[in-house]
């Protein structure tokens, strides 16, 4: 009947003018229902499992603004309600064609609930169809009837795929009839050039209708008892000034009954989800992705033992895996979790979903209808007994928005002026900006908050419109705008009993380098609100999501010089990979490979297992800054580190840069913490200062724990003496070899020929390996020491210096071994070794490198092989040194060094110990 009159209206000469008014009539003329009341006793399900519930009765409960009471029901109605109802409901994704609607039969008719109840959303993007007709109408685009066309042929298609006989020809009629009818009120709306909230319900309704028919005639094809249900025969809702519709319970129960009276045979009911109607039978809707909440009405009309919402992920997430890509499948959420996580724009369910279930603690299950055997997530009251995988943890999952702007209001003016906050979002309101997120500090200084970025101009020119006297008199002194920001959330139910979580949610933020615009929390502690740089989110987002353990603490690592040191770092990291993820949730990531002319990269990480065949394959033209803004500006993983395995003092002087930028250093190159002095204590001082972490342990001992044993006897409160050592691995095999009748060039060219030494011989026997950790060392212990300063005795002769190469230089060496010989036989007739050692004293504030006698029995003449000793002289170790002692040199020891670094660096960030 509404349709036929639009239909006579858009045909009457008015209408042809423009001049005229179109009113979708009234259907039932029923009266507006009556305010809120309070529920009534309920049961409560306690869901320890699917299945397993308790009864119990619940607290007085007040709902919306209307009618929330489901125990105002029809006395002696013919609806049975309870548990033998199960309630699903299926997105348009599900029922996108004619192969995924079979599929969704199929779970009906296998649902072995003795009734059934189907909430079914129009087929896949077809309301955005119905949306586009609307808009090309109202823009009196005449391509509204080839668009329409197009939505005719979608569903006669499936039909043709799906029914056949009676079934085809009932709902093919059925079909056309409303295409004919939608015809004339596009044409209605087309001669308008406007479509009134009405119209647009009524129209983009039909997706719904037709699929819900479409369903119930295959389940019936099934052998199942089946009808189709038009929601706007039962369910009530009242429009309100905010965009959302509430839901009048009490009418909607009045309403439900009487369809059931004549409908009372099926056993399943396909109903159509999305659409109702008002008090005054105006066809509504529950506004965009209003299905889930659809469902949720029901199954609380229902007292239905579940409701299953059927998407097509396997459950809600612990964060956006787009984001995250170890995000893991929550198995149960409260309540309360999700409607904070759906608040915050996580893709859990329509936000207003929870609210009709909740009460009669109806659980949620999410499954998805492409993976049946996922078991979902249940979203429950709050668990008793958790005994699943995370269920303990206090911080369920996290959430992000993104395109936000922050309004901060500040001014000394404000601080104790009753009803400046209320003018403030007074003025917010009038331009109908929605704010996500409020932040007041306790002095009332400054008043925040985040609105959409879209909204934001608005709220701005409100504002200064606003508060344009308190501005020139200074009692404000500014309404900054900060763009461009994000607001991540953690959510967690278990927050607010579990001291700790906030420590834990802002130091991994801190680690990371994430710098914090606003925080929010409410008392309640279901969840933390941050507000970020949009840049940083998805680096926040995935470096608190790892520091709870719900995925691994990642690492992209930017690798330099991948010669004989740095190629074994990389295929050690390579072989422990699969451990560490298992074992310790570390996953190291290495994105960049760089050496002097080519480098290789790779946003996913790259394959370890043929690094050196990719590298000359798809290595492109080295270039540093490149390099670096590469691993910096990975956002999907929050913790960079650069790996600095080369020589080179020009990498060296990239460390500061790095650190600025939040980029953490692991490195054995000796040339920053042995430059010049001015940079050394650049670089300290802002690695204390900030978060990034600079780990150099390989510098001094290779694989050895010389830095960290000096830093524990510092920070411990002893006090360095002097320390005193054989450093070099080089050194140490040329003295612990040239014993006997031997000549120290014959021992040189052995060790070389073994491949102890650099290249050129020159540059272990000049000393300045061992000056440069000797410095390093008097620097760590508080001393200013220049390099340039400190006395080193080389073993290079003078003659030699200036060898062309470094054959020359073997080749004219033995000229020269007489006096190393001489103090051989010197110190061998005095019972003593010749060491070549380097020498911090802490108390002369001095430093020394020289080749020194010790007696046999002294630990430095005990040394084997390329051996390094450290003896630690203290005022708690002063009469017996503590001495470190070990492999000092060799491609696997000081690849372990600089590994043990990272994985101590992993640790500091988060992973488990």
């Amino acid at each position: 009947m509404p349709v036929v009159s639009l239909a006579k209206i858009a045909a009457s000469p008015a209408a042809a003018a423009g001049d005229f008014t179109v009113r979708v009539p009234c259907i039932y003329g029923k009266p507006l229902v009556s305010n809120r009341v309070s529920f009534g006793n309920s049961r409560r399900r306690r869901c320890v499992s699917h299945r397993v519930r308790s009864e119990l009765q619940s607290p007085r409960v007040l709902g919306s603004a209307t009618d929330l009471s489901l125990d105002h029901s029809v006395e002696n109605g013919h609806l049975p309600k309870g548990d033998s109802w199960a309630v699903h409901k299926f997105g348009g994704t599900c029922v996108g064609n004619s192969e995924r609607i079979k599929d969704v039969a199929d779970v009906v008719v296998s649902d072995e609930s003795s009734r059934k109840l189907v909430v079914v959303s129009a087929m896949a993007k077809v309301t955005d169809m119905m949306y586009d007709l609307i808009h090309r109408a109202q823009s009196r685009d005449d391509s509204y009837l080839s668009a329409l066309d197009a939505v005719l042929e979608k569903h006669r298609a499936t039909a043709l795929d799906l029914l056949d006989g009676d079934e085809l020809a009932s709902f093919s009629a059925r079909l056309h009839n409303d295409i004919n009818n939608l015809k004339a009120m596009l044409r209605a709306i087309y001669i308008a050039g406007h479509a009134t909230e009405s119209f647009s319900d009524f129209v983009v309704g039909h997706g719904e209708l037709w699929s819900a028919q479409m369903l119930a005639a295959v389940v019936r094809k099934r052998g199942l008892d089946c009808t189709w249900m038009d929601a706007r025969d039962v369910l009530v809702v009242v429009p309100t000034s905010s965009n959302q519709v509430d839901p009048d319970f009490a009418e909607s129960e009045k309403r439900l009954e009487k369809w059931f009276s004549q409908n009372s045979s099926s056993k399943v009911i396909i109903a159509t989800g999305f659409i109702a109607t008002t008090p005054e039978n105006i066809p509504t809707t529950l506004k965009r992705d209003g299905s889930d909440f659809s469902a949720a009405i029901m199954g609380a009309l229902f007292r239905s033992h579940q409701l299953t919402i059927w998407t097509d992920v396997d459950g809600v997430y612990s964060a956006d895996p787009r984001k995250v890509s170890d995000a893991v499948i929550l198995k149960t959420l409260s309540y309360q979790e999700a409607w904070e996580m759906s608040y915050f724009g996580a893709n859990v369910l329509h936000p207003r979903t929870i609210i009709p279930v909740m009460k009669y603690d109806i659980p949620i299950v999410i499954r998805n209808i492409f993976n049946l055997s996922a078991p979902g997530t249940m979203i429950c009251r709050q668990i008793e007994d958790e005994d699943g995988y995370k269920l303990d943890a206090p911080v369920k999952g996290f959430a992000t928005i993104d395109n936000l702007a922050l309004v901060n209001v500040e001014g000394t003016g404000m601080a104790g002026v009753p009803g400046t906050a209320s003018a403030i979002f007074s003025a917010v309101k009038e331009v109908g900006a929605n704010v996500i997120m409020i932040s007041q500090a306790s002095s009332e200084h400054s008043v925040c908050f985040a609105v959409p970025e879209k909204e934001v101009k608005a709220v701005s020119e409100a504002l200064n419109s606003r508060f344009r006297q308190a501005l020139a008199g200074g009692r404000l002194s500014q309404i900054e705008i900060i763009p461009n920001c994000s607001i991540l959330a953690a959510v967690g139910q278990k927050m607010a009993s579990t001291p700790g979580v906030s420590a834990t949610f802002f130091n991994a933020l801190a680690k990371a380098n994430i710098n914090i615009r606003a925080i929010a929390q409410g008392c309640s502690e279901f969840n933390i609100t941050v507000v970020v740089k949009r840049e940083d989110c998805i680096r926040a987002l995935r470096a608190v999501h790892s520091r709870f353990y719900l995925s691994r603490t990642t690492l992209a690592m930017g690798i330099i010089g991948p010669g004989l040191i740095g190629g074994t770092l990389l295929d050690q990291i390579r072989d422990q990979a699969a451990v560490l993820k298992e074992e310790f949730k570390i996953d190291l990531r290495v994105i960049g490979i760089t050496g002097s002319s080519k480098m290789l990269l790779s946003e996913s990480g790259i394959d370890l297992s043929r690094w050196r065949e990719l590298m000359k394959e798809e290595g492109e033209s080295a270039n540093i800054e490149k390099f670096t803004q590469y691993v910096k500006g990975n956002h999907f993983i929050p913790n960079s580190v650069m790996v600095d395995c080369t020589a080179e003092a020009d990498i060296a002087s990239c460390y500061y840069d790095w650190l600025l930028r939040g980029i953490h250093v692991v490195t054995p190159n000796k040339k920053a913490n042995s430059g010049p002095l001015d940079q050394y204590l650049k670089v300290r001082d802002l690695q204390r200062k900030s978060y990034t972490h600079y780990f150099y342990e390989a510098t001094v001992g290779a694989g050895l724990p010389i830095i960290s044993t000096l830093r524990g006897l510092l920070e411990t409160g002893d006090k360095i003496l002097r320390i005193e050592g054989i450093f070099s691995g080089t050194l140490s095999y040329l003295f612990n070899n040239f014993v006997g009748t031997r000549s120290f060039s014959d021992v040189v060219s052995e060790a070389k020929q073994a491949g102890f030494t650099e290249p050129d011989p020159r540059d272990d026997l000049s000393g300045t390996d061992v000056a440069r950790k000797v410095t390093i060392l008097a620097r760590e212990s508080g001393l200013k020491l220049d390099l340039d300063s400190l006395p080193v005795q080389s073993l290079v002769p003078k003659p030699l210096q200036a060898c062309a190469s470094a054959d020359e230089f073997m080749q004219k060496l033995p000229q020269f071994d007489e006096e190393l010989s001489k103090q051989r036989q010197e110190a061998e007739a005095a019972g003593e070794v010749l060491r070549y050692v380097g020498v911090v004293d802490a108390v002369a504030k001095k430093g020394t490198v020289e080749l020194k006698r010790y007696k046999k029995d002294h630990p430095f003449a005990q040394l084997s092989g390329a051996d390094n000793i450290i003896a630690f002289t203290t005022k708690r170790y002063k009469e017996q040194p503590l001495i470190v002692r070990g492999p000092g040199a060799g491609a696997q020891v000081t690849a372990g060094g600089i590994f043990s670094d990272i994985l101590r660096l992993a640790f500091y960030l988060g992973a488990p110990s």
